[in-house]
């Protein structure tokens, strides 16, 4: 058989199985809130066109109103001021939408510390057990913050200093972006910097370093707990959408049992 009918076969057989990474997408979902004078994202809704009724007596259909990036989404690398000039979500080659995958857990370490920073001397200690960073592929970052994504208030965390999530450090943020052969990062945070990261040197680095170096973000994923820390493939489905900075995605985990 052909390696994509073996794909097919495994999956029907559940020797290949399929985990979802993606947070579901309601009016719930929370969104990111930045400090006066910034602008938010707005929350989702569906606004209903028709629904079995005189507007439409056989169909049901919705309006969405959402942000680029609400719930599981996407950033592209035009997101950020050091990439103005870099592709948007609709720029992004298809075959970058497929790739493979690591996760690096640090849920025990942010479970005593909420502000905990992923440092290059933790990406070092995971390679010298599992192997080098995947050329092409992504880091995903597990810190167990998923368990909090039904309710807002748990989830941004934020007292009067401001928020408190984990994230990377600005050192770890660099080398990913210049030295590391990943593709990009992906978080279960409302975004791919700590709640911090307004007060780091620079500012929201893994946005500034990342995006920078033309890389990915995805955030507000789930079940990471569910992949290995190697051997994952992850499919990546934003919107194409001209212009856009990011988009709500489908990620979606390949994983052999």
């Amino acid at each position: 058989m052909s390696v994509l009918s073996d794909l097919v076969s495994g999956i029907s057989a559940g020797t290949i199985e399929v985990v979802d990474l993606t947070a579901p997408l309601s009016s719930e979902t929370p969104i990111l809130k930045l400090p006066p004078p910034f602008a938010d994202t707005i929350t989702f809704s569906l606004e209903v066109i028709s629904r079995y009724d005189d507007r439409g007596p056989a169909w049901y259909w919705n309006n969405i109103h959402t942000g680029e990036h609400t719930g599981t989404h996407l950033d592209a690398p035009i997101h950020w001021v050091t990439a103005k000039d870099g592709d948007d979500v609709s720029q992004i080659r298809p075959q970058r939408l497929v790739a493979p995958a690591v996760v690096i857990d640090v849920s025990d370490r942010v479970a005593a510390d909420p502000d905990y920073l992923l440092t290059i001397d933790d990406v070092r200690k995971w390679e010298t057990d599992h192997g080098t960073l995947p050329a092409g592929g992504w880091l995903l970052l597990r810190t167990g913050w998923d368990a909090r994504s039904n309710d807002q208030q748990l989830f941004l965390n934020a007292d009067e200093t401001g928020p408190h999530t984990p994230g990377i450090s600005v050192e770890a943020a660099k080398w990913l972006a210049t030295e590391s052969p990943v593709i990009g990062v992906g978080v279960e945070t409302v975004g791919t910097d700590a709640g911090a990261a307004h007060s780091f040197d620079p500012p929201f680095p893994c946005h500034s370093f990342v995006l920078g170096a033309g890389k990915y973000g995805l955030t507000q994923l789930q079940n990471l707990r569910l992949l290995p820390p190697t051997g994952a493939v992850v499919i990546a489905a934003p919107l194409p959408i001209v212009g856009g900075s990011g988009s709500p995605t489908r990620v979606l985990a390949l994983v052999e049992r």
